[in-house]
């Protein structure tokens, strides 16, 4: 089994990075289990823009590139290639101002290619990664999960829409930690109840694939 995990938060007491941490510790010594490592902020990835549209014009025509239209073809098509490699995708991301880092946006818009995460069809869309699984590690200050605030909601769900949706990948597990920051008597409480939920999801993603 081919697991990628993907970190998407940069703060080293970021609670998606204690997730992300957490997931890692708790697979990568399992046997049968090949896992790569891909950080967002780390990662050379310049943002998705018309620079990319006009470099994918001068590679189809054979002309020379700019140095930033051929990073932006280098990490496109690096993301690709790491996703394509993985038969699991783990995701550890905040939510930051209602939806998802910008790295991670930029990362989502690298893969979502007709042709290769979805096809044009005349019924609409249709997904190509359906043999894929994804996991999702969310973590978010706020307690999204009322009904109240929901439709602020914007990360976790835009997640679900893209890869469980568009993609069509199969959404395996989810572990949400939030209300950490809006109710600081019980932060510590709330994290490390989340955070051990993120150890038994990978545990069970090796049990089942054992």
């Amino acid at each position: 089994m081919n697991v990628l995990v993907v970190k998407a938060n940069n703060r080293p007491d970021g609670i998606s990075t204690k997730m992300h941490d957490t997931f890692l510790e708790n697979i990568k010594d399992s046997e049968g289990t090949n896992v790569t490592t891909y950080d967002v902020f780390e990662e050379d990835t310049p943002y998705f823009g018309q620079e990319l549209f006009s470099g994918l014009g001068k590679q189809h025509e054979g002309v020379a590139l700019t140095e930033l239209e051929q990073r932006l073809l280098d990490a496109k098509q690096k993301a690709k290639d790491v996703v394509s490699a993985a038969d699991v995708i783990v995701f550890a991301f905040p939510l930051w101002n209602f939806t998802i880092p910008a790295k991670l946006q930029t990362f989502v818009d690298y893969l979502a290619e007709a042709g290769f995460s979805f096809k044009y069809t005349e019924e609409g869309p249709q997904p190509l990664m359906n043999d894929k699984r994804v996991i999702f590690l969310n973590a978010r200050g706020g307690v999204y999960s009322d009904p109240s605030m929901a439709p602020m909601e914007m990360s976790l769900n835009y997640m679900r829409n893209m890869f469980g949706g568009l993609f069509g990948m199969q959404v395996k597990d989810e572990v949400i930690i939030e209300g950490h920051n809006a109710q600081p008597d019980k932060a510590d409480e709330i994290v490390q109840q989340g955070l051990e939920k993120v150890a038994e999801a990978a545990k069970n993603l090796v049990y089942q694939n054992a």
